[in-house]
């Protein structure tokens, strides 16, 4: 099967240490819609910032490259190797 590219928008919340935690990712249609929907969603009551970013990779076979980030909204971790 050919790669396939997600394209994601994943919001960034705090928990009661104060420390980031990632929220619930969404996945959408193409790279605009997804920096689109992180800049919505980083402005979210509750929400400390957000990310767009995209994965590349065979569906069927499970395999995907790592994640490229788009762009970051707000306050997130430095460190995103995690995606």
């Amino acid at each position: 099967m050919a790669d396939v590219t997600y394209y994601v928008a994943l919001p960034f919340l705090q928990d009661d240490a104060g420390e980031p935690v990632a929220g619930a990712a969404e996945e959408c249609q193409s790279a605009s819609t997804a920096l689109r929907r992180a800049e919505l969603m980083s402005r979210i009551p509750g929400s400390i910032g957000a990310v767009a970013f995209s994965r590349t990779g065979d569906p069927m076979a499970g395999e995907f490259g790592d994640a490229r980030l788009l762009r970051k909204f707000g306050t997130v971790p430095e460190d995103l190797s995690g995606l």
